[in-house]
């Protein structure tokens, strides 16, 4: 029997299932706050065309407008300037197999839950793979914050005086998974793969920066990481094949026992 048929047997049986780890799109989905200074990104709108009236009488559709960092999205290389150059950066012509990889899911809640600006650092990455293997190559690292339990949109942006505070990626770390570990990327259930802070440290927005400049991907907005185990899922998260994207809302499904 091959791979793909007993992949389809046991989905059938119930012995593995497919998790959404995806955020509903709508107008009330939180985006992300930059400084005055810079152009912001719009909210979700979705406009009617027609709906089984005069102006489509059998169908319905809508358009849609918002920034491409919406929602559960999609980040490519090209999203920053550290990865502007680089081939296949963009959501069209980053090949589709790299799209799909193994989850290695980093549980932090508890953390979180007592420092919203915790930062995930090497040491904790080997503590981690001291009791589930070394993360291999082409893997998803999920960071399970428990940030997506927030509901409401400014307990999820947390902004404060001093800017937004949200968990994280030590440098150290980001520039040790890219380059030491040749993951695929990271996701996280914050509005970016950045902590709040991030603007503040030394380089700013150190993981898109790292990430981004080594050829990998960012996944955010991520939920039901909690029903995921630390390894044996496998993650597909595929963007919009937006001619030049810099990323895309996207469906992100686990397939795990």
């Amino acid at each position: 029997m091959s791979t793909l048929t007993q992949l389809v047997d046991d989905l059938k049986a119930g012995r593995l299932r497919v998790v959404d780890l995806t955020q509903p799109l709508g107008p009330e989905t939180p985006v992300i706050g930059l400084p005055p200074i810079f152009a912001a990104s719009p909210g979700v709108t979705i406009s009617v065309i027609s709906k089984y009236d005069d102006r489509g009488p059998a169908w319905y559709w809508n358009t849609l407008t918002f920034g491409e960092h919406t929602g559960t999205h999609f980040d490519a290389p090209v999203h920053w300037v550290t990865g502007k150059d680089l081939r296949d950066n963009s959501c069209d012509t980053i090949p589709a197999r790299r799209f799909v990889g193994p989850a290695c899911v980093i549980d932090v809640a508890r953390d979180v839950d007592a420092n919203p600006d915790f930062l995930l650092t090497p040491a904790r990455i080997e503590t981690w793979e001291a009791e589930h293997a070394r993360i291999p190559p082409g893997a998803w690292v999920l960071l399970r914050t428990g940030w997506s339990r927030r509901r409401d949109a400014s307990q999820f942006l947390n902004v404060a005086s001093d800017g937004p505070h949200s968990p994280g990626f030590d440098a150290s770390a980001s520039k040790m998974l890219a380059n030491d570990r040749d993951v695929l990327g990271v996701g996280v259930e914050t509005i970016g793969t950045d902590a709040g802070q991030a603007a503040t440290f030394d380089p700013p927005f150190p993981n898109h920066s790292i990430m981004h400049g080594a050829g990998k991907f960012g996944l955010a907005s991520l939920c039901n990481l909690d029903q995921l185990p630390p390894t044996g899922a496998v993650v597909i998260a595929a963007p919009l094949k937006i001619v030049g994207g810099s990323g895309s809302p996207l469906r992100v499904i686990a397939i795990t026992p």
